[in-house]
C-alpha cells in the first residue's frame, strides 16, 4: 500500500531562508534561493569578471536561474499515520539529491544504500503516530561525494539540468509484510530467463513457516539450472529461528508458466536467484522499434503478489566486432541527451512525458539515446521499453583530469553504478552503459575502472559497458576490458568529419579541423583506414562520438516559451544586438540559412559512418539546440525540444538518410562538367529487418533533363553494407548550368544526391571591366571616368587586413566554448540576384560553394547588402561579405573575397567567375548603394 506524501512542506535553508514548498518540486520552482550570478558557470563572462565584476550584468553564456541555491535545505511537515500489526512501513523519495531522514528529531539510516540516479528508500517501521514530524534534509552540495564531477556532468550543471535542490517523482510511504520481496529482477539469457528476486526479513518476521502455506502444492524446481537459496549470494545457513516459506513465479513468457520453490531465510536482506528457466516458443522478442513487453509476477509466502515488466532480447557483440540485438547486426543511430529542459531545470518523471520526447527522437530516425553523464527517470526507460528504443545511460560522472583517483570519488561511482544497473534490471530498452563523458585520468584510475567493469558484468551480463565515452579523448586508443568503445578519434585517426578549431602558430585562430572542410567534397570518403588501425588491437563493437556540433543561428521566436525556471538572458542578449545591428528584418532568413547548412553537414557524417564497413554506429550531437557551454545552438530542435518552425528542421527531411536500410552512391565530386561522366559505385547499407533483393534503379533528373536506367539485381543481405552496383550517366546532354538531382532505389530503399554540372569553359573578362587585385591608381581612373572595376584580391590575410577565414560548415558547437575558432557561419546568397541567372543556387551554403566558402570574408566597418553575405556567429556580428556590388566615385565596383582565380580547376569555380564577367559586362550591372575609396582601400592591399 502506499500514502502520497505529496503536498505542502517547510522548507528552511541553511542561511535562514524559509518559505513553503511543495514537493514533489525544487526550490526553483517553488521560489526559494538566490540571484544566480553566474559564479558556476563553465566559462565565466569574458566582459564581466575579476575585481569589475558586475552582479547585475547578464548571464550571456546559458539560461539564468531565477533562483539557485546550493548547500543544505530542511524540508518538513506533520503527519499522522497508524501503523497497522505485523505491519513494515517505508518512506520514499524517488529522486533527490543528497537526502537524511529526520523523524521527531531523530535520523533514520537508509533501508538501502543511496545514489543521486535511484529512489531513496527509510525504513520508519514502529516510528510514526498520531502526530509525527518527517524532516527530509536534501543538500545538492554534496558532502562526501566527489563534488566537481557531479556538477560538472549533466546530472547537475547548471549549463543544462540545473543543480536543483528538492524532491522529485513520488514521496510516499509504503507498507510492507515483516517479510516481503522487495526487488524483483528478470534477465534473459538466449533461449531462458534468470529471476533474482531480493527479500527482506525482520527481526519479529523469524518464525517457522508451515511450508506451501499459499496452496500451490510441491515445489516444482524442473527446468532449473539452480533452484538453491541463498542470502546476499553467501548461501543460507539452516539454523534455528530462519523463515520458511515459499516463492512462486508465474509468467506466460516461460514454457512452464508456475515455478515454486522452497526458501529460507535469515533476518535481513536474502538473493534469490532462479536460473534457466526455458522461454516459451510463442515469445516475442523486443526489438528495435517493437516495444514486445511480458509480465511476471511473484508471490512469497504470507506476502502480497509483486509484478515486473520486461522484456526478452539479446544485446552485445555478433562475434564479429558488430552490435547486433537477437543476433542480428545494427546500425546504432544514437543522439545524446544532455538534460536540456529548461521549463523545470530537471528531466521528467512521468511516462507520458518522456513517450512524448522519444517518439520525437524517432521521427528523426533516432534508435539509441545517450544520456551524456546523466540518468534519467525510470519512466525514460519504460517509456522506451514500449516504444522500442534502445538507451544508453551514464554515470553522472564527468571529470577530465584525475577520474577515480580519489577514494571518495571510486567508492561513490562503485555504489551509483551498482544501484543503476539492479534499479534498471528489467528494463530491455537499457542496453549499455559507460562510467561517464570524456573521463581522463592516471594509471590509478584506470585500474579502477577495469576493477568497475568486472564488478557491472557480475551483477549484470545481458548489457554492454566501457569505462566512459570518448575516453581520454581517444589519445590513449581503445581500452581492452571495455565491452565497446565510443570516441571521436583512435590516437589520430579520426572517427568524426568535424572537430574544434585549434590556433594556429602566432594566431590567436585557427580553421575547424576534420575532412569535410579541409577536403575537397565527395560521397565516398569513410573510417575504413581509422577502423583498420583499431582493429590492430580491439575487436569489440565501436561506434563514433558525439558527431555534428554544428551551429545554428538562434530563433527568436523560441522566447516566449520560457515560462518556467529559467531565463534566456542570453537569447535575448542576442535579439539586442541583432536589433542595434539592423539585421531583425533578415534573421529569419539567417537562422534558415544557417539550419540548412547544418543538416547538409549532420548527413555528410551520417553517410560517412554508415560508408564504413567495421562502425557499429553513430552517436550525435546534437538535435536539440544545448543552452550552455557558451550558447551551443547546435539542433534541429530548440531547447525545449519542439523542431524549429522552418524546412530544414523538419524530422522527415533528416530521417530521409538517418535510417536502417539506405543506398549510397559513391560519387568523387558533387560538381561535373558536361563533358565528363558521371561514374559511382551503388552500396546499400541494410541494418533493416529482412534482405532486400531488387534491382537498383537510378534517375538523374533537373532544368528539363530526365535520364533513368536500371542494375543488375542487387543481394543486399540484412546487417551488411553490400556493393549494390556501378552507375555510369554521360552528362554530355546539359547545354547550361544545372543542379540535378540523382535518385537510387533498390526495392523500398531510396536516396537523392545533388549534382552540379557545368558547361566546360574558361571565362574570360570582358573588355568593358576593369580587373584589379586592388585599388590601384587605374582602378581610380576607370571608376573616376564611370567605368567598372572588378576588384578581385587573393583570399589572403595579408591582401585583406579586416577579414576572417570562413569555412564551409557554420561553427563549431560555439564560440563561447571554442574561442580559437573564426566564427563564420556560412554563406547568405541573394539567390534572386541576376548574377545568378545561369549558375543554380539556393540561398544557403551547399556543395557546389565548397571551395568558395572556404575563403576569407572582408569585415566591413557597417553593414550593407551583399550578393554573398558571410554570417557571424552570434558572439561577434561582424557585418561581412565574400561578395558585393557598389558604386565608387562615378563608376560601379565589385568587390570579391573569394579568390576565384586561385580556384579555376574547379568547374563551379569557373562558372562562378563567369557569370560575374557576364553581369558586369550587362546593363543590369547598376548597384544602388555606395562605398567610398578611401574605405574600399582600408579592406584591400
Amino acid at each position: 500500500m502506499y500514502y502520497s506524501l505529496e503536498g505542502n512542506w517547510k522548507a528552511v535553508l541553511s542561511d535562514g531562508t524559509e518559505g513553503d514548498i511543495r514537493l514533489p518540486g525544487t526550490l526553483d520552482e517553488n521560489r526559494l534561493g538566490h540571484k544566480d550570478l553566474g559564479l558556476n558557470q563553465w566559462h565565466s563572462d569574458a566582459e564581466n569578471g575579476g575585481e569589475g565584476f558586475n552582479p547585475d550584468a547578464p548571464i550571456a553564456t546559458r539560461f539564468t536561474r531565477k533562483y539557485t541555491y546550493e548547500g543544505e535545505a530542511l524540508f518538513s511537515r506533520r503527519i499522522s499515520f497508524k501503523q497497522e500489526e505485523g505491519e513494515r512501513v517505508f518512506l520514499e523519495a524517488e529522486r533527490s539529491r543528497c537526502l537524511k531522514l529526520l523523524v521527531d528529531g531523530n535520523e533514520v539510516p537508509h533501508f538501502i544504500p543511496a545514489s543521486i540516479n535511484t529512489p531513496q528508500v527509510f525504513e520508519v517501521t514502529g516510528m510514526l503516530g498520531e502526530d509525527t514530524e518527517l524532516t527530509l534534509v536534501s543538500d545538492n552540495s554534496y558532502p562526501g561525494l566527489p563534488h566537481d564531477a557531479i556538477v560538472f556532468s549533466s546530472a547537475a550543471t547548471d549549463e543544462t539540468q540545473t543543480n536543483w535542490n528538492g524532491v522529485l517523482g513520488y514521496v510516499r510511504l509504503r507498507t510492507e509484510k515483516e517479510v516481503f520481496l522487495s526487488s524483483l529482477r528478470v534477465y534473459p539469457v538466449q533461449q531462458t530467463l534468470t529471476v533474482a528476486a531480493d527479500l527482506s526479513v525482520s527481526g519479529k518476521g523469524l518464525r517457522a513457516g508451515t511450508g506451501m502455506e499459499d496452496g500451490s502444492g510441491t515445489a516444482d524446481c524442473s527446468g532449473m539450472a539452480d533452484c538453491s537459496s541463498t542470502a546476499n549470494g553467501a548461501g543460507m545457513p539452516e539454523a534455528d529461528g530462519a523463515w520458511h516459506g515459499t516463492l512462486t513465479i508465474r509468467s506466460e513468457a516461460l514454457a512452464e508458466t508456475c515455478i515454486t520453490t522452497p526458501v529460507t531465510l535469515s533476518e535481513g536482506m536474502n538473493e534469490i536467484r532462479i536460473e534457466g528457466l526455458p522461454l516459451a516458443e510463442h515469445v516475442k522478442r523486443w526489438d528495435e522499434y517493437e516495444g514486445n513487453l511480458y509480465e511476471l509476477s511473484a508471490l512469497l509466502t504470507g506476502d502480497e503478489e509483486k509484478r515486473v515488466t520486461f522484456g526478452v532480447r539479446d544485446f552485445g557483440d555478433n562475434g564479429k566486432g558488430r552490435l547486433a540485438l537477437n543476433g542480428r547486426t545494427i546500425f546504432l543511430r544514437s543522439e545524446a541527451n544532455c538534460a536540456e529542459f529548461p521549463e523545470t531545470g530537471y528531466t521528467p518523471m512521468t511516462e507520458n512525458e518522456w513517450t512524448d520526447i522519444l517518439n520525437t527522437y524517432k521521427a528523426y530516425g533516432i534508435n539509441c539515446v545517450r544520456f551524456h553523464s546523466h540518468c534519467p527517470s525510470e519512466a525514460a526507460f519504460a517509456a522506451a521499453d514500449r516504444l522500442g528504443m534502445m538507451m544508453q545511460p551514464e554515470l553522472s560522472h564527468w571529470n577530465p583530469n584525475d577520474a577515480f583517483e580519489s577514494g571518495e570519488s571510486f567508492s561513490y561511482y562503485q555504489q551509483e553504478l551498482a544501484l543503476t544497473i539492479r534499479w534498471l534490471a528489467n528494463h530491455p530498452s537499457f542496453v549499455m552503459l559507460t562510467f561517464g563523458n570524456e573521463l581522463c585520468t592516471g594509471e590509478t584510475g584506470r585500474e579502477r575502472m577495469s576493477h568497475m567493469l568486472e564488478q557491472a558484468r557480475a551483477l549484470d551480463s545481458t548489457r554492454l559497458y566501457a569505462n566512459g565515452s570518448n575516453v581520454h579523448y581517444g589519445r590513449i586508443g581503445c581500452d581492452p576490458d571495455s565491452g565497446f568503445y565510443t570516441s571521436q578519434s583512435y590516437f589520430e585517426a579520426p572517427l568524426r568529419g568535424t572537430f574544434a578549431g585549434e590556433a594556429e602558430p602566432q594566431k590567436k585562430t585557427g580553421r575547424i579541423r576534420g575532412y569535410i572542410n579541409n577536403q575537397y567534397p565527395n560521397t565516398r570518403t569513410n573510417y575504413d583506414a581509422s577502423m583498420e588501425k583499431l582493429r590492430q588491437t580491439f575487436q569489440k563493437p565501436v561506434f563514433s562520438f558525439e558527431v555534428g556540433q554544428f551551429e545554428v543561428l538562434p530563433d527568436f521566436e523560441e522566447l516566449t516559451a520560457f515560462q518556467g525556471i529559467s531565463d534566456p538572458a542570453n537569447f535575448r542578449i542576442i535579439q539586442e544586438k541583432a536589433d542595434m545591428l539592423g539585421l531583425s528584418p533578415v534573421w529569419k532568413r539567417y537562422v534558415e540559412a544557417s539550419g540548412e547548412l547544418s543538416r547538409i553537414g549532420y548527413r555528410e557524417e551520417i553517410e560517412a559512418a554508415m560508408r564504413t564497413k567495421e562502425l557499429s554506429g553513430i552517436s550525435l550531437l546534437g538535435l536539440q539546440d544545448f543552452p550552455g557551454q557558451g550558447t551551443a545552438l547546435v539542433g534541429m530542435m530548440n531547447s525545449h525540444m519542439q523542431p524549429k518552425p522552418y524546412p530544414f528542421a523538419r524530422p522527415e527531411l533528416f530521417q530521409s538518410f538517418f535510417r536502417d536500410q539506405l543506398p549510397l552512391v559513391q560519387m568523387e565530386k558533387y560538381t561535373y562538367c558536361a563533358d565528363e561522366v558521371l561514374k559511382a559505385d551503388i552500396l546499400a547499407a541494410n541494418f533493416g529487418k529482412k534482405d532486400v533483393c531488387e534491382r537498383p534503379v537510378y534517375e538523374l533528373k533537373g532544368s528539363g533533363i530526365s535520364v533513368e536506367g536500371t542494375l543488375p539485381e542487387a543481394d543486399c543481405r540484412m546487417g551488411e553494407l553490400s556493393h549494390a552496383g556501378t552507375l555510369e550517366i554521360p552528362l554530355n546532354m546539359v547545354k547550361k548550368a544545372a543542379r540535378l538531382d540523382l535518385t537510387v532505389r533498390i526495392g523500398e530503399m531510396s536516396n537523392t544526391y545533388p549534382v552540379w554540372v557545368y558547361p566546360a569553359e574558361n571565362p574570360v573578362c570582358p573588355e568593358s571591366v576593369y580587373e584589379t587585385e586592388r585599388l590601384d591608381s587605374r582602378a581610380k581612373e576607370v571608376l573616376e571616368a564611370g567605368g567598372r572595376v572588378y576588384l578581385t584580391p587573393p583570399s589572403r590575410e595579408e591582401n585583406l587586413p579586416h577579414s576572417i577565414r570562413a569555412q564551409f560548415t557554420t561553427d563549431f558547437w560555439s564560440v563561447g566554448n571554442f574561442a580559437a575558432q573564426e566564427g563564420g557561419m556560412g554563406q547568405l546568397i541573394d539567390e534572386k540576384h541576376p548574377l545568378f541567372e545561369e549558375f543554380p543556387t539556393e540561398f544557403h551554403t551547399n556543395w557546389q560553394w565548397w571551395p568558395m566558402a572556404g575563403q576569407r570574408a572582408v569585415i566591413l566597418p557597417q553593414p550593407m547588402k551583399a550578393i554573398i553575405t558571410e554570417m557571424d556567429s552570434y558572439a561577434y556580428m561582424r557585418p561581412m561579405i565574400q561578395l558585393m556590388e557598389c558604386r565608387c566615385g562615378n563608376g560601379k565596383l565589385m568587390l570579391s573575397s573569394l579568390g576565384l582565380q586561385e580556384l579555376q580547376q574547379y568547374p563551379e569555380a569557373r562558372a562562378l567567375l563567369s557569370v560575374i564577367y557576364h553581369y558586369m559586362d550587362s546593363e543590369r550591372f547598376d548597384p544602388e548603394q555606395s562605398m567610398e575609396a578611401e574605405i574600399i582601400e582600408k579592406l584591400v592591399r
